[in-house]
């Protein structure tokens, strides 16, 4: 598990002198915001889960200065956020805005697409509601999701090396045995 993230992330140098995350300064310089842990990986996991739902611009920032806050691993957050890009989004989008609607009992509405500050704003002033209720309830669960998932792999991945390292004891212990 922690050989999988150390390969699929970029590495830690270049992502602390990424000019984006430079404001951050010295908070940056945090060993526990770059460890491979069972704690930092789900932390981050879930951070970046959470925030990939939120709808709102800048999110890689966001789920960055959680990370730092929260003191979980900055890669994993910042990379999980791309779960919402712009293939994604507009799908679980529209799914969070229609279960947004049902939890609220609002209808439904279809609204033709137009690029102009009148459609912007009737749109935005209709939908936000249930298209952030329902954001963060997808957040909420997908952010619980990964945390549990990240938590489970990581323990099963430690009982199988144990078992692995007792049946090799075992072994040993059998071979030493038949050789007196």
């Amino acid at each position: 598990m922690k050989n999988f993230f150390k390969r699929s992330l970029p590495p830690v140098s270049q992502l602390k002198s990424h000019p984006n995350l430079q404001f951050f300064g010295d908070l940056l310089h945090d060993p526990n915001l770059w460890h491979f842990n069972r704690r930092s990986l789900a932390g981050g996991s879930a951070v970046g889960l959470f925030i990939a739902f939120i709808p709102m611009p800048m999110q890689m920032l966001l789920a960055a200065a959680i990370a730092i806050l929260l003191r979980v691993n900055l890669p994993v957050s910042v990379s999980l956020v791309w779960i919402t890009n712009p293939i994604t989004m507009p799908p679980l989008f529209y799914f969070a805005y229609m279960l947004g609607t049902v939890l609220l009992g609002m209808p439904t509405e279809q609204v033709e697409f137009s690029f102009s500050q009148e459609w912007l704003l009737y749109t935005l002033g209709n939908f936000w509601q249930p298209l952030l209720l329902g954001s963060f309830i997808l957040g909420f669960f997908s952010a619980l999701s990964g945390y549990l998932l990240i938590n489970f792999l990581w323990r099963s991945q430690v009982t199988q090396l144990w078992q692995n390292r007792r049946e090799k004891r075992l072994k040993k212990l059998i071979v030493t045995k038949t050789k007196k």
